[in-house]
């Protein structure tokens, strides 16, 4: 199987997903979901693959949209971008129903989708240079991929509601202390630390660990589908504001936005 936007392959029972576009910061567009929904798919239904990982190509684990794309689309945005909106909850699902441990492995920028896409997985094993950001605010939409969902669950209401509304930089080591992150690790460590991980969870009872993961998505994701369905709705909408074209292209301009709230 050939893919256009990320590497594949697997290897004594752990498969790895590295997101290939690092021209982009890995971002999370169409073609990119495409792949990782097909290598999901592959992961769930090959019976020797027991460890899921995933990283990030080039200098971060990933920026989350396509910042350019957008402002390509800005006319039409509502109808143009609903598509990679409900692509992006299908690949949500997909990480959370794979009844095997998924590890994300993560460095440099990890933020808006891309943060979600970390938080979705089972385990996160940060570099010391990542930075977690839930960039949405910051362009006129509110957080997809699960984010608000995940967030207020892991965090509560209060401090959840601090990183989606400001926008605020967490540093892989207040990630730590949040609870955000499973390990903290030196960039240069990161790959030896998340494969002799995903080994230790390979060496372990696969049928067990993946009822587990379906006794943990019953206590702590019901309700996710119809969230992720809210999420879209939502996202939609904002898409169709003067503020979101305004964020965009302030990002691109990279000037200061100035919101009306229309």
């Amino acid at each position: 199987m050939e893919f256009k936007k990320i590497k594949y392959s697997q290897e004594n029972g752990i498969a790895s997903i590295i997101l290939n576009s690092p021209k982009n910061l890995n971002a999370l567009d169409e073609p990119m979901l495409d792949d990782l929904m097909v290598a999901l798919d592959m992961c769930a239904d090959d019976g020797t693959i027991k460890v899921v990982v995933i990283s990030g190509e080039g200098k971060g684990f990933s920026a989350g949209g396509d910042i350019g794309k957008m402002l390509e689309n800005l006319e039409g945005s509502e109808q143009r971008l609903a598509p990679l909106v409900r692509k992006v909850g299908m690949t949500a699902l997909k990480i959370r129903n794979i009844r095997k441990p998924v590890i994300a492995s993560v460095h440099g920028p990890v933020a808006g989708a891309g943060f979600n896409f970390a938080l979705l997985c089972d385990f996160r094993i940060a570099a010391a240079n990542s930075k977690f950001i839930q960039a949405f605010i910051n362009i006129g939409l509110i957080p997809d991929m699960g984010g608000t969902f995940l967030l207020t669950r892991m965090l509560g209401a209060a401090r959840a509601t601090e990183l989606i509304m400001t926008g605020r930089p967490v540093s892989a080591d207040e990630a730590l202390s949040l609870g955000l992150v499973n390990q903290v690790v030196p960039q240069e460590n990161l790959e030896e630390t998340t494969l002799k991980f995903a080994k230790k969870l390979n060496a372990l009872p696969s049928i067990a660990l993946g009822k587990m993961k379906v006794l943990i998505n019953r206590a702590a994701f019901e309700g996710f589908e119809n969230a992720l369905d809210n999420e879209t709705e939502y996202q939609v909408q904002c898409t169709n504001t003067e503020d979101f074209k305004e964020g965009v292209k302030a990002f691109v301009e990279r000037r200061k936005p100035k919101f009306q709230g229309k």
